[in-house]
């Protein structure tokens, strides 16, 4: 995977943010959480995930350097609470109650469960495969596991099983 390089500037936003709203649970919560590390090595068309048990977030460095301050506002309070609310509650639905509240009311950011940032040039070539009723376009990974004989897929229409030629 070839690397991206993200300005300086970006990283140090990026670490403003995170501290800031890491500040703010601290001192609602009267806890002294520790600051997550940050990685940015998130892959696809996600723009971050929390790693709960390594207490670090991994960002998408294509889509933050695309969305740049709407991705911070965004995605830095969304990975963090996932990684407040494992300590604070435990193994919880990932985007249930206690993930809103920590958003909306320890955060004061928005609870939204997805970004809609364009995904374009981060989404990975498909491969069109077929069955009786639709097509179906599948992943690099899915169309080579086809390839070498190790799986195949089935439509959950029509329950036919899915070929590259029409």
């Amino acid at each position: 995977m070839q690397s991206v390089r993200i300005p300086v500037a970006l990283q140090q936003a990026v670490m403003r943010i995170l501290r800031q709203k890491l500040q703010q649970a601290n001192l609602y919560l009267n806890r002294d959480f520790p600051e997550p590390t940050i990685n940015y090595r998130q892959r696809g068309t996600s723009a971050g995930s929390a790693y709960i048990k390594d207490w670090q977030i991994r960002l998408n460095p294509v889509l933050l350097i695309e969305n740049q301050q709407a991705f911070i506002d965004e995605v830095i309070p969304h990975e963090l609470a996932h990684l407040l609310v494992y300590r604070y509650f435990g193994k919880v639905p990932p985007h249930g109650k206690q993930w809103r509240w920590m958003m909306e009311e320890v955060l004061g950011s928005t609870a939204s469960r997805t970004h809609k940032f364009e995904v374009d040039s981060v989404r990975s070539k498909t491969f069109t495969y077929y069955c009786r009723c639709q097509q179906h376009e599948l992943t690099l990974r899915r169309h080579n596991k086809i390839l070498r004989a190790e799986s195949h897929y089935i439509c959950k229409k029509c329950g036919e099983k899915l070929t590259a030629k029409l």
